[in-house]
């Protein structure tokens, strides 16, 4: 095992260094732009006023996500068999599992009879929207010339790495479980509800105020939380695999970033996709939970 580490570190490190002979430093590349990866650019424009409703791929990846929702829980739906197969085997563990673990522990009965549905839906579009950012597909703006037509470059994107689209859910979260706490306790009773129980006299005013405050930043913290992990991953990835390279005009970086890359694709794909989807769905629950609980 050791000659096979130092065999791969000396090639790793060869390799890198018979790039830098052939190719050079061709100096930093100015023209070379990341930030241009993560714009959207108009495909069908549709401005109304101010409003742009345009087609874009971040549209397409939102439509894709949605369509793959749908398909896998109609697909299983209608092909239940008393013998599971692999792949029921695998939604019915997803679905138990968000049913136990994200909703029913976080809410009482009757909240998780009439939230699961939502919950779930929330849980199943963000991690599928989360796992096709990971998926190459040609929707670069970047054109490759194939006999003389141009087509776009294969260029991995997601949805939730623009932060329109996990504020808008947030938004749609936020006002739900306030609204479910407005209707189970009253608006006064809910309001009341927001100062922790034994807290009376003066100290019941600032605390109020942190609630507040706290109610206001979930707003950043849900939507910036998803965002923020889905976009980091796609500049690693982005860097790592080339991008750092381009930008410093030096070819042999590539060639030593390349693994980091596939590490950092590995990494993405098989925890961070399926965790942020599992946090926003349990915060979901937790504050809808919350929201109608008796007790602060």
């Amino acid at each position: 095992m050791k000659k096979y580490v130092l065999a791969g570190l000396a090639l790793w490190v060869g390799g890198a260094i018979v790039i830098l002979i052939a190719f050079g430093n061709e100096g930093k590349n100015e023209a070379f732009k990341p930030q241009d990866e993560f714009k959207l650019h108009d495909w069908i424009p549709i401005h109304i006023g101010p409003l742009n409703l345009s087609i874009n791929r971040a549209v397409l990846y939102l439509f894709l996500a949605c369509a793959l929702t749908c398909w896998a829980m109609v697909f299983i739906a209608r092909r239940m068999q008393q013998r599971p197969n692999v792949v029921q085997t695998a939604v019915e563990t997803v679905y138990d599992f968000a049913r136990r673990d994200i909703v029913a522990t976080n809410m009482d009965e009757r909240m998780a009879t009439k939230w699961f549905a939502t919950v779930s839906t929330l849980f199943f579009f963000i991690w599928f929207s989360n796992l096709l950012g990971y998926l190459p597909l040609p929707t670069s703006h970047e054109k490759i010339n194939i006999f003389g037509i141009d087509f776009p470059a294969f260029a991995i994107y997601a949805a939730t790495a623009n932060i329109s689209v996990p504020l808008i859910l947030t938004l749609f979260v936020w006002f739900s479980y306030h609204w479910e706490g407005i209707r189970a306790k009253g608006v006064v009773g809910y309001l009341k509800s927001w100062i922790p129980e034994g807290v009376e006299g003066f100290a019941a005013g600032p605390i109020f105020v942190i609630e507040v405050i706290s109610h206001f930043v979930r707003l950043i913290s849900l939507s910036v939380r998803l965002f923020a992990n889905m976009l980091a991953g796609h500049l690693l990835i982005l860097f790592m695999g080339g991008g750092l390279a381009v930008l410093l005009g030096l070819a042999a970086i590539g060639w030593l970033t390349a693994p980091m890359a596939i590490g950092f694709y590995i990494f993405e794909v098989g925890l961070v996709a399926t965790l942020q989807a599992f946090i926003f769905a349990t915060l979901t629950s937790i504050y809808l939970g919350g929201a109608t609980a008796e007790h602060h």
